[in-house]
């Protein structure tokens, strides 16, 4: 089947309709794996024409015991400079985790600084989508909305997008720019949201987005390997280092939705991770799921789910599995 790309929001950017996460990349997946797993993607994701998409943040991989952050673009900015891949991809990455010079969070001097470094570490001229990583109640919002517009004006930045934002945080934001023309509209949302995490997402923030058009890129899609299978009993919370948040999971609807996913799998012969991106994929509002994969491997299992088309039957299976 082709891969239909899809337009962000009310952007002209069109992407295949699986984002790339870039948190791995120089972390769990050392230079040479986060390569391999680069030019695949490429390969596969853009076969039928358009960009993919790779989202990265500064702060990735800051928690990780001698790193500083910016592990990840570093890497990113090292492949597109060695594969010359950059006119087939669309970057994204983040500001407001990782505090430096300019201050902390969304200060408007800190975003400067912040892109500043972004860039250097990319490689890139301009990032074609930036998103405050996180809202910043200290900061007048009229004030990181013009921070951001700077930018965009420089010609640094392409679009700005919003992460973790609650529908009040965002409804204003998106109110400001309308009565303000000199600032810049969050065009593009990226909360968590999969198949056992929803509530954060579904309701008022998802009704925001489809009336706004703001493109929706969730991240989590896979619950953080939960909904792959690789998680049935407390037995298997051992098997990784995020084994440890998957017991809450465990206590819930997960098992519902994993026995949901299983009757998908065997009426379809698609893996869970594949049925966990097509879901959603089919939601209202969402664009793409950011996936990660820390080798070619499990890169190639998450791929089939671009041309993946669950009926309206087993789509209503697994959203009332985990209702």
């Amino acid at each position: 089947m082709t891969i239909k790309p899809r337009t962000i929001g009310s952007t002209d950017l069109r992407i295949a309709p699986l984002v790339l996460g870039g948190n791995v990349f120089g972390w769990t997946a050392d230079k040479a794996t986060s390569f391999a797993v680069l030019d695949a993607f490429v390969e596969r994701a853009s076969a039928d024409g358009g960009a993919v998409m790779i989202d990265t943040a500064d702060v990735y991989s800051a928690w990780v015991p001698g790193h500083r952050g910016g592990e990840s673009e570093s890497v990113i900015g090292e492949w597109l400079r060695m594969s010359g891949q950059r006119d087939r991809v669309l970057i994204a990455t983040k500001v407001g985790m990782l505090p430096g010079d300019g201050g902390e969070k969304l200060a408007p001097a800190r975003i400067a600084s912040a892109c500043d470094a972004s860039l250097v570490r990319l490689g890139v001229d301009r990032i074609d989508l930036y998103y405050a990583h996180q809202d910043d109640d200290a900061v007048p919002q009229e004030d990181y909305l013009s921070a951001f517009g700077q930018l965009v004006q420089a010609g640094k930045v392409g679009v700005v997008g919003a992460s973790n934002f609650n529908a009040a945080r965002l409804a204003t934001a998106v109110e400001l720019a309308r009565s303000n023309g000199a600032l810049p509209r969050f065009q593009v949302l990226q909360p968590e949201y999969n198949l056992v995490s929803r509530g954060a997402f579904e309701g008022e923030l998802q009704d925001l987005c489809v009336r706004e058009n703001i493109g929706v890129l969730p991240y989590y899609g896979l619950a953080s390997g939960f909904l792959t299978g690789k998680y049935r009993s407390s037995d298997d919370l051992g098997k990784s280092v995020r084994g440890g948040r998957m017991q809450a999971l465990l206590d819930g609807k997960g098992p519902a939705v994993l026995g949901a996913m299983d009757r998908v799998s065997a009426g379809t012969g698609a893996t869970l991770a594949q049925i966990a991106l097509a879901w959603l994929m089919a939601q209202d509002g969402v664009t793409a799921p950011i996936a990660s994969a820390t080798s070619v491997a499990q890169l190639q299992d998450l791929l089939p789910a671009l041309t993946l088309e669950l009926s309206p039957d087993q789509l209503g299976q697994l959203t009332r599995a985990g209702a």
